[in-house]
């Protein structure tokens, strides 16, 4: 049990720092805000739902699972491939929103900005060799065939972040099957209430004209 303790403490201290993130209040009034708020919930929410979901799939075997080295490998791997997605999920809906009416070429931009940036404030943690390329490499993929507009309006922004959850968390696959659909619905779910904070504590007014000024 010491040792759960001991080798839990990181992901621990990193998960109530994202929770204190959570707490601010503050205008999102700048393209440095947009870009604080979208990299840090995003990366709240791919951990907060990638550690419940293994811990409610593994039970009372889930303090036992950190002394083996190849779970905390595959539970590393599996934090950053879905950070990745709800990074690129958020971001596209937070420009969407900061941005309308803008050209898709000044929203493309600012959506590849705050995504790479996004990535490289995390990419030391990064599993495997080559990963932060082809996690921007789908992101400008993603961008080339996004309708702005379409988003802007209302359409659902949030298709990366629930398959990655599905794909990417170390269950089992004979047990991962029968949960396909409650982790996908828990993860559209989480995104509630960061697209609530925004919409309350957006000043889109003020980032486009630091925009326009750029």
């Amino acid at each position: 049990m010491m040792d759960f303790w001991h080798r839990s403490s990181g992901f621990l201290k990193e998960f109530a720092a994202r929770f204190a993130v959570t707490r601010d209040k503050s205008p999102i009034d700048s393209v440095a805000e947009l870009r604080r708020f979208v990299t840090s919930r995003a990366a709240f929410v791919a951990q907060h739902k990638l550690y419940g979901y293994v811990k409610t799939r593994m039970g009372t075997r889930y303090p036992a699972m950190f002394e083996d080295d190849l779970f905390i490998q595959s539970l590393n791997t599996a934090k950053m491939h879905v950070f990745a997605a709800c990074l690129s999920d958020l971001t596209i809906h937070a420009v969407a929103k900061a941005t309308s009416g803008l050209e898709p070429d000044r929203r493309n931009g600012l959506a590849t900005d705050i995504y790479v940036e996004g990535i490289a404030e995390y990419e030391t943690q990064a599993a495997g060799e080559g990963d932060a390329a082809k996690w921007k490499a789908a992101f400008a993929e993603r961008l080339a065939k996004l309708n702005w507009e379409n988003v802007s309006a209302g359409g659902d922004a949030f298709t990366a972040s629930p398959d990655a959850l599905v794909r990417w968390a170390p269950i089992a696959e004979e047990l991962k099957r029968f949960d396909v659909e409650i982790v996908r619905n828990s993860v559209r779910f989480a995104w509630n209430e960061v697209i609530r904070t925004l919409r309350t504590r957006l000043d889109a007014e003020a980032i486009q004209l630091e925009l326009a000024g750029a």
